[in-house]
């Protein structure tokens, strides 16, 4: 207990230490100034179509935030989930962990158009991904961070990936863990990056079997709230409902904030994926736990590892391409 706490303080410290922004194995540099010069006007022309579809739909925040993590997870942050199917690609929308899932995508199209008016053939899908998840952030509460710019765009799209290293509602914790290790995230981008769950929603098929039938006997998830549970099996049944949305922060749905955090500790996570991070690990329960006192805290950390995530081998210099629609490769 003692070294895992110990270690977990290491962690934290390291959190707080300058980033670079280069990706993890060198190469060329992303950095915020990347458009300054060749579209001085892309921050703004984002910021404000993020707004106008936040406005309209509060949901939508995470809906993008969403799309920038289920991008990075698979093949790095190259704005592979946004292709469509074609004779050469199966598109990563047909993924388990996406498919009736992920959305937001006419919000990236209407951007892209409008850059595309503005600086053609100039600004990547890849960063309208990173900054559209920035913004949305920024837009219900949560904290601001610069983005690292100078991605491009992916020639393909791997809907095995997408099956396979995207964390799932029932993963174990130790997979969850290793899934984000083997993209460079530690114990603290973990935690921290689960804070996302502070906004939007999930649907009843992601959480049905800790209502009935956690461990094969039967009975419930022993770790989630009875009263909070009867209230979720009151629109999620045993069968049938699989797309009932449920909030996936019952206090605050539609507000960045920490109370998440304090939510797991009162056993009302909705995912057991997020349940878990309390109950299964030490190391994690003390993260929740200091994230649940201090909102600030977690803001800070969640900042940081939004950046060290959107730095998962990106395209850079001559790689990929600049798409024109972020649908279809140029060349289809």
């Amino acid at each position: 207990m003692a070294l895992s706490i110990s270690f977990l303080m290491l962690l934290i410290v390291l959190a707080l230490s300058p980033l670079c922004f280069a990706f993890p194995h060198g190469g060329p540099f992303l950095f915020p100034q990347f458009y300054d010069r060749s579209c001085p006007k892309a921050h703004e022309i984002v910021k404000s179509i993020v707004a106008k579809a936040v406005a309209k739909e509060a949901r939508m925040a995470a809906s993008l935030l969403r799309l920038h993590f289920h991008d990075c997870f698979v093949k790095g942050c190259d704005a592979s989930i946004l292709l469509d199917s074609s004779k050469t690609i199966v598109s990563e929308k047909m993924s388990v962990p996406n498919r009736n899932s992920v959305r937001g995508f006419e919000v990236i199209d209407e951007i892209k158009s409008a850059l595309e008016k503005a600086c053609p053939h100039t600004v990547s899908c890849a960063d309208i991904l990173a900054l559209a998840a920035r913004d949305s952030t920024v837009l219900v509460g949560g904290p601001y961070w610069e983005v690292p710019l100078g991605r491009r765009d992916s020639l393909g799209a791997s809907i095995q990936g997408s099956n396979n290293h995207i964390p799932a509602p029932n993963n174990t914790l130790q997979t969850i863990i290793t899934k984000f290790k083997l993209k460079g995230l530690d114990l603290v981008d973990l935690v921290a990056l689960s804070g996302s769950h502070t906004i939007g929603q999930s649907r009843c098929t992601s959480f049905r079997q800790r209502l009935y039938n956690e461990n094969g006997n039967g009975l419930p998830d022993f770790t989630l709230d009875p009263a909070y549970a009867a209230r979720l099996r009151s629109r999620c049944p045993r069968s049938g409902g699989d797309q009932n949305l449920f909030p996936l922060d019952l206090v605050s749905p539609t507000k960045f904030d920490n109370h998440y955090f304090k939510n797991l500790v009162a056993k009302k996570g909705l995912l057991s994926s997020d349940e878990i991070l309390f109950t299964n690990s030490p190391a994690t329960k003390k993260l929740v736990e200091l994230y649940a006192a201090n909102g600030e805290l977690f803001f800070q950390h969640f900042a940081r590892s939004m950046v060290k995530m959107g730095n998962i081998a990106p395209l850079t210099g001559s790689m990929g391409e600049i798409r024109k629609n972020c649908r279809k490769v140029n060349h289809a």
